[in-house]
């Protein structure tokens, strides 16, 4: 994104509703060309959109188009904000939470919405990477995150640490589903991996006899495509163990 691309998504994410820079009023809004955007991607992945299929969507001119958004970049960056999980969905649901489950149970909740929100949108992952502006509901979802460890003693470094592991987490777990094609009804890919790898047990197993032995044991009590969770555990159960070092024993 050049110098002048990022200001624009600035003054498109955080400024004032737009008006097309010239021409006659078309009736476009912000909200309406980023729904169309998310449309066409949600069908498509991002390389289906275009300046000119959204105009198509909105019956428009590619031109009426540009008065409203410069160009595909800050396209995008509507898309995203008008994607990413509302801040609002994690609120209504934390209070039930939090006394019995403490930052815990709120992290636990925040994780699965993000990867909720990823398989709704999986072009997401491709859009959401790198240097880049991000607009007050992307923000406010990080905010919450951070806001779940509050007066659990750690720094801010460490929060925004824990907050990066966490979404790394549901990242892969997001890109490992995207990429084995998963839909309704879809193995999911630790399945997938497992059906894959059993084959190849049969005819080399004994070079990999730990292997096959996990595998095996998948086979006979299940646990595959448990990775979010496991993996979500696991980060909260080391979080848990920090916090309690820095509040003198205390788990939440």
């Amino acid at each position: 994104m050049t110098d002048e691309q990022w200001g624009a998504a600035v003054r498109l994410l955080w400024g004032p509703p737009a008006k097309p820079a010239r021409g006659p009023k078309r009736g476009l809004t912000l909200e309406g060309i980023a729904r169309a955007g998310v449309g066409i991607a949600d069908a498509e992945g991002l390389g289906g959109v275009s300046m000119q299929r959204v105009a198509g969507e909105l019956a428009v001119t590619k031109m009426a188009l540009y008065r409203y958004v410069p160009g595909k970049a800050e396209l995008v960056s509507l898309m995203v904000e008008s994607a990413v999980p509302d801040p609002g969905v994690v609120d209504a649901a934390w209070a039930e939470v939090a006394e019995a489950e403490g930052w815990r149970g709120r992290l636990r909740l925040w994780a699965r919405e993000l990867l909720a929100g990823f398989r709704g949108h999986p072009w997401l992952l491709e859009a959401t990477v790198g240097a880049r502006v991000m607009g007050p509901r992307e923000l406010g979802w990080m905010e919450r995150a951070l806001a779940a460890l509050d007066g659990c003693g750690l720094t801010g470094a460490e929060a925004m640490d824990a907050v990066v592991l966490l979404t790394g987490h549901v990242r892969g777990i997001a890109e490992q589903e995207r990429a084995a094609g998963g839909g309704a009804g879809a193995a999911g890919p630790d399945a997938q991996l497992v059906a894959v790898m059993g084959e190849l047990m049969r005819t080399h197993g004994e070079q990999f006899p730990a292997l096959g032995a996990a595998l095996a044991s998948v086979a006979e009590h299940g646990g595959q495509d448990q990775a979010l969770e496991f993996g979500l555990e696991r980060i909260l159960d080391g979080l848990g163990l920090l916090v309690a070092r820095r509040v003198g024993g205390a788990d939440r």
